[in-house]
């Protein structure tokens, strides 16, 4: 996928051998914090059936592709309402080859990420994207909300499109792995011109999958499963204002760019799991609320809570196991952090 923090595709093998150790190679698995949507994914390619949420919308979009799609899309609809030639053996190609082929707009990101754009705010311009990468961002995204807006395209087929948009986003985006805020000058892959490419879509174990859209803790009394693998995140930095832009993609609005760095506001995805107050209470609310009588967690030996807090807090609930796996720390710039630590995997087994 991407560089994301907390990304768990190293501890990959861990997770599925503990996982297959819990509840076999067959069942119910529920990813409630799901992020990219790689384990999601992982859990399908392994035969499991798969529910997966999280709070951000570009997750919702990842996920979808990750889960409920068995191949490209036809776009039946939209290749009979649009002038798209038909150049391939794929609509999804023909439509992204379109998408491609469109002319800059001075729009939103144009206005708001570039160093030619004048921020609504007054502040200087900003540099996420050259003129004629943010420009280009716009023509794509506009054309895909208005392809939505005259449903012309179906629910799976938005999220395909953004799913593509966003990953093409960040192969050119103008940061050190974040979208915290920009580098002040442009790096080589950010010169890069912008191109839609298709994304592998995985074909198999395509049924009995569910997405869902919000906060672990409002989701997990509706949901039942034998084993719920958790990744919640360990500091205080928040998802929802490192992925300002890729969750603006996701939504398709055009909201007011916040400050220097032209955050959205993001309170409504504001994570307890992300305060050393509320943590705890939502770790709880989750396990205790689900019925699942089987729980895998990643935590950080460097995240907020202590793992002794997370033993005591998670063994209310039943036998508590952990191990503890060698990793290399997430630093999106030149840290002078210890680049090695220790990853936590827990389980929980209800009594």
């Amino acid at each position: 996928m991407y560089r994301y923090i907390g990304n768990k595709t190293k501890l990959m093998p861990y997770i599925m051998e503990r996982t297959a150790e819990l509840i076999g190679d067959q069942g119910t698995v529920v990813d409630i914090m799901a992020g990219t949507g790689s384990v999601s994914l992982e859990y399908r390619k392994r035969g499991y059936t798969v529910i997966a949420s999280d709070m951000m919308t570009y997750s919702f979009h990842h996920l979808n592709v990750n889960l409920l799609l068995n191949g490209g899309p036809e776009f039946r609809q939209l290749m009979d309402a649009e002038d798209i030639l038909k150049e391939s053996d794929s609509a999804y190609r023909d439509v992204l080859n379109y998408l491609n082929s469109l002319q800059p707009s001075q729009s939103f990101f144009y206005r708001e990420f570039s160093p030619d754009g004048d921020p609504v705010n007054g502040c200087e311009p900003r540099k996420y994207f050259t003129a004629e990468n943010a420009g280009k961002i716009d023509s794509i995204r506009e054309k895909i909300n208005e392809w939505r807006d005259r449903e012309v395209i179906t629910s799976i087929e938005e999220s395909l499109l953004k799913h593509t948009l966003i990953m093409a986003v960040n192969e050119v985006a103008n940061i050190s792995g974040t979208y915290g805020y920009f580098l002040s000058d442009f790096k080589k892959n950010a010169m890069e011109n912008i191109v839609l490419k298709p994304v592998e879509i995985y074909t198999e174990n395509g049924d009995g999958h569910r997405v869902l859209l919000g906060f672990a803790e409002d989701l997990a009394s509706n949901i039942t499963a034998d084993l719920c693998y958790i990744d919640p995140p360990y500091m205080k930095r928040q998802y929802a204002a490192n992925y300002h832009i890729l969750e603006t993609i996701a939504r398709g609005d055009f909201p007011d760019a916040i400050g220097k760095s032209g955050l959205r506001n993001w309170w409504d995805q504001h994570s307890k799991l992300c305060t050393k107050t509320r943590g705890l209470q939502s770790f709880e609310k989750i396990i205790g609320d689900m019925n699942c009588d089987k729980f895998l967690i990643s935590y950080s030996e460097d995240g907020l809570f202590k793992l002794d807090e997370l033993q005591e807090c998670f063994g209310k609930f039943g036998d508590v196991e952990v191990v503890k796996i060698d990793y290399n720390r997430f630093r999106s710039n030149n840290s002078k952090l210890p680049k090695n630590l220790k990853e936590y995997l827990i389980s929980i087994e209800r009594r």
